[in-house]
């Protein structure tokens, strides 16, 4: 957007050598700020896929004796307790096999 707002004032606006200097200093900055927005792009993790649950927490929807259904952030899955719990249960995503979570009770 600056390029084009210092080409226009290139071209229409400033006498011949600031022009140039215009449009040079649009340049930079447009590609500086280009550059600065894909680095901070590739700072971030993406938020998607299957392995994102894992660490969550989420409450027992079923009694789980050995296998039921849970609830994390809002979604309900089938789950696989090896030790067990009851309906109500804070429980926390330990992996992920298929659709099936495998979680332990909550400490």
């Amino acid at each position: 957007m600056l390029f084009l707002i210092a080409l226009l004032l290139a071209i229409f606006v400033l006498p011949s050598p600031w022009g140039l200097v215009a449009v040079v200093v649009a340049a930079v900055l447009d590609i500086a700020e280009t550059g600065l927005f894909m680095w901070w792009s590739k700072q971030r993790r993406s938020a998607v896929g299957v392995e994102t649950i894992v660490g969550r927490r989420g409450v027992a929807v079923g009694r789980l004796s050995p296998e039921g259904q849970v609830k994390v952030d809002g979604e309900i899955w089938r789950a696989l307790c090896p030790v067990g719990c009851d309906t109500g249960t804070d429980i926390v995503v330990r992996s992920v096999d298929g659709l099936t979570l495998r979680v332990d009770p909550a400490q």
